[in-house]
């Protein structure tokens, strides 16, 4: 077996591969053996279609930078033609028919996917502890968050069972689970990786796929095979000038950064441990000659998590509603609570409600826009807080019996339309809104972000810090990232540990 295989990032294992020093089969001996060894102690993976990459190895696979690189794909909106996907929920089980454009994309870099990774039911929630397949651990400390919605490769990533895995963000499902699992995310620039055929967008553009990865040059050589539109895009966006993987490996101009502080959920603490990092992270920055400047975007905090619930509401409610018509009202029935009365929420909604939410984001597009007229990015925490215990974030015994209660109540009374003018949703949604309050600004206004794993805590766990960039603008991010990971600031990965 090749027992160097965790000591590689996905270009060098490909390069491997390409050169006829080791073989495919090979590399997914060897991840089959870490997936075999780790999975039972993370839950990242939870199916695995090993024989099939086996035969792909064997038959040959494209001479691309990633040939014979084992993959995984978190199981969500990624759709791998022949393989179930069940977006994390126990009511939906099918098995796709066509890979998703994204898909064919990965594959023709020769990837050689061999598993699904877990989420939590339709990526609705930041920690990966879904119903239908059980808690994913933290790989730095068992029993504690891996994050989400991508926990599940992120933590398959830091462990070493795959040099990277696909990930998808609509409120730092990348980012998030990167910085608690101590890897590298991206979130791509609205519109610059596809989300079809089936879908043009998912809420309303706040979702990107890529993927999470160990080193900033996967990350980029990945986004250069994937990126670029496709048939039907409602996005459209320039080329770089250039490739991903040349901005990656070169270092970036001088730049003047933003350091944004303040949560953009109301109630949030930002840990000090955090803070400290922030901080240090700020001075690395400049003592690479870089400038940091205190500012924050002029958004309306109490207007800015309304108009992104709303938004998810009524997309929850969209996909309720097309489970219930392809398999039937009584899948519905084994919803997880939050998922059940965000779709209620949805239905109390208006079309105008909706249109009032997306001027909401064109505001925060616009004041982050003006921001980043005068700055070259933004620099502040990708989480406020560590990972957290499980059990934490998602809803306790008591509020799933008054999620269940809404259904009964709802006879005659509009219990969305009360939830939201109450203050009712603001209360339960804060714990979750508020380790998302410095994510969600990437997803509602479309800009790419990054999460880098600049830091650890006393208790052993990784901290993230995010650089947003001006939109279409992933070669400066990336070119930044790079600087920093060779400048030996990123922390080493938990099976170094």
């Amino acid at each position: 077996m090749f027992k160097e295989y965790t000591q590689y990032d996905a270009i060098g294992l490909g390069a491997l591969v390409n050169s006829g020093e080791v073989s495919a089969k090979e590399l997914l001996d060897a991840a089959v053996y870490q997936a075999n060894k780790m999975n039972p102690k993370l839950n990242a993976i939870i199916h695995r279609f090993d024989e099939r990459a086996y035969h792909t190895a064997r038959a040959g696979l494209p001479t691309g930078v990633f040939n014979g690189v084992p993959y995984l794909l978190k199981d969500l909106s990624f759709s791998f033609a022949g393989e179930p996907i069940t977006m994390g929920s126990r009511s939906v089980n099918v098995i796709s028919e066509n890979d998703s454009e994204i898909v064919k994309r990965m594959k023709a870099t020769g990837v050689n996917t061999f598993g699904k990774t877990n989420t939590p039911e339709f990526g609705l929630i930041i920690t990966t502890e879904p119903k239908a397949h059980g808690a994913t651990h933290n790989p730095f400390k068992k029993g504690y968050s891996s994050g989400g919605s991508s926990g599940g490769s992120a933590a398959a990533v830091a462990s070493g069972m795959v040099p990277m895995a696909g990930a998808g963000d609509g409120g730092g499902s990348i980012r998030f689970p990167a910085a608690w699992c101590g890897a590298f995310g991206l979130k791509p620039s609205r519109g610059r990786n596809p989300m079809g055929p089936r879908f043009g967008e998912g809420w309303e553009g706040a979702v990107a796929d890529h993927v999470i990865t160990r080193s900033v040059r996967d990350s980029a050589a990945m986004l250069d095979a994937t990126s670029g539109a496709e048939v039907g895009a409602p996005f459209v966006i320039g080329a770089p000038d250039g490739t991903f993987l040349q901005a990656a490996m070169r270092a970036p101009r001088q730049l003047t950064i933003a350091l944004h502080q303040q949560p953009l959920i109301a109630n949030t603490t930002v840990d000090k441990e955090v803070l400290a990092v922030l901080e240090q992270t700020a001075k690395q920055l400049e003592s690479m000659g870089h400038r940091v400047v205190p500012a924050e975007p002029n958004i309306n905090i109490e207007q800015f998590w309304h108009d992104f619930i709303v938004v998810v509401c009524a997309h929850t409610a969209f996909t309720i509603d097309n489970i219930a018509r392809d398999f039937g009202a009584a899948h519905i029935k084994n919803l997880e609570p939050q998922t059940y009365n965000m779709a209620l929420l949805g239905r109390s909604l208006s079309a105008v409600d909706l249109a009032h939410a997306k001027h909401g984001w064109h505001n925060s597009q616009y004041q982050t826009g003006l921001l980043l007229e005068t700055y070259d990015m933004i620099l502040c925490p990708t989480v406020p807080t560590t990972a957290v215990k499980h059990g934490v974030l998602p809803p306790s015994r008591v509020d799933e019996m008054l999620m269940r209660s809404a259904e009964v109540l709802n006879k005659g009374i509009d219990m969305g339309k009360y939830a939201f003018n109450s203050g009712m949703i603001e209360k339960l949604s804060q714990p979750v809104l508020g380790k998302m309050a410095f994510t969600l600004l990437g997803n509602v206004t479309g800009l790419p972000a990054m999460s880098v794993p600049v830091g650890m805590s006393k208790k052993g766990l990784p901290i993230g810090m995010q650089l947003i960039g001006r939109m279409n603008d992933e070669a400066t991010l990336l070119s930044v990232a790079g600087e920093m990971d060779r400048a030996g600031l990123f922390t080493k990965p938990a099976f170094e540990k």
